[in-house]
């Protein structure tokens, strides 16, 4: 329990221990009576009591302390406004908007995907026969650049499957022909395994391949698109 001379400050405390020490008996001289000398010290004493009195803290003072007695003071931090992260995943509100299923005609089978598992290791690869062996060289080599992507992290099968459709649709809209998707691997590489299987199914995809290491490695794969043709 805090006691009253816990609540006095250090200054206080020091003053009534260096007032404790000394005596208060007055110095005599041979004849009994005080010195003079005597006398001053005991007026210093005395003044010093005096105005230790009048520091005093008051009975309502010493409840309050005693009420805040263990009680922090709060830190007052600064608010830093957080300014609102960019939406690099515009993908999925295309998808939910247009329906994935119905872009371009293109029905995907899970299923078939599903029945071809693969590991979260595992290198990805697909080559379209038409398509010359020295595009596909540079699109392993990372050497053709991507446009858009999609990262499908912490999504179901069904959103991932529309906003592999949609990021395609939309590439296609606009003459791109490389995009990247970010499947990530996982324990059981479910994404992984259906976008490698869903993949060979479009008939605009040429190849794919993992990605080199600064773009995801093995957890993202680039996707060659066949180009649009020409209206002449």
């Amino acid at each position: 329990m805090t006691t009253f001379k816990d609540l006095l400050s250090k200054d206080f405390q020091a003053q009534l221990k260096d007032l404790g020490g000394k005596s208060t008996k007055p110095e005599t001289d041979i004849n009994g009576k005080p010195t003079s000398q005597s006398i001053m010290k005991q007026g210093d004493v005395a003044k010093q009591v005096k105005r230790f009195n009048s520091e005093l803290i008051d009975d309502d003072k010493v409840l309050f302390m005693q009420a805040m007695s263990g009680v922090a003071p709060l830190k007052h931090e600064k608010t830093i406004a957080q300014k609102p992260q960019k939406d690099d995943n515009a993908i999925y509100r295309r998808a939910n908007a247009e329906g994935g299923d119905e872009l371009g005609g293109v029905n995907l089978s899970d299923m078939q995907a599903l029945l071809n598992p693969v590991a979260g290791e595992a290198f990805l690869s697909y080559k379209n026969p038409t398509l010359q062996n020295k595009i596909f060289e540079q699109l392993k080599q990372g050497k053709l650049r991507w446009y858009d992507a999609v990262d499908l992290h912490g999504s179901s099968i069904e959103d991932a499957r529309n906003a592999v459709l949609t990021l395609i649709h939309h590439a296609k809209q606009n003459g791109e022909t490389v995009v990247k998707i970010v499947h990530g691997k996982g324990t059981d590489a479910i994404i992984k395994t259906c976008v490698n299987g869903w993949l060979r199914q479009i008939s605009d995809v040429m190849a794919f391949v993992s990605a080199p290491a600064n773009d995801g490695g093995n957890g993202a794969v680039l996707v060659l698109l066949k180009r649009n043709k020409i209206n002449g």
